[in-house]
């Protein structure tokens, strides 16, 4: 019997690759045999992107949609608070003001 994934389309995840190794935070746009689709950020400048979209220059932002092939992932996980510690998404409205599924939505 199949366990269902508890990753849905819109949900705030982080992805962890490999070769490079890379951190990404964003909103999935979907998950397939194949690989994942993601509209994110990389987390490296995490406190830059913050400053950035708190001083209104969000446009500044490296935010992109992306398909990773399976073979780069190393793991994923929902952007969710974890023994005390808020998710990145909570970090991310306290610190900007803004809500992250507004910094994240797709091009028009």
């Amino acid at each position: 019997m199949a366990i269902p994934l508890p990753f849905t389309s819109g949900q705030l995840v982080v992805l962890v690759l490999r070769e490079p190794k890379e951190r990404l935070w964003g909103r999935l746009l979907g998950l397939e045999a194949s690989g994942v689709a993601l509209r994110g950020v990389e987390l490296t400048p995490w406190e830059e992107i913050l400053g950035l979209v708190k001083r209104g220059e969000a446009d500044q932002v490296a935010l992109g949609t992306r398909f990773l092939p399976m073979h780069r992932i190393d793991s994923l996980y929902l952007d969710e608070p974890s023994s005390g510690v808020p998710s990145l998404a909570e970090e991310f409205k306290s610190r900007t003001g803004i809500e992250p599924q507004e910094f994240l939505t797709d091009l028009a």
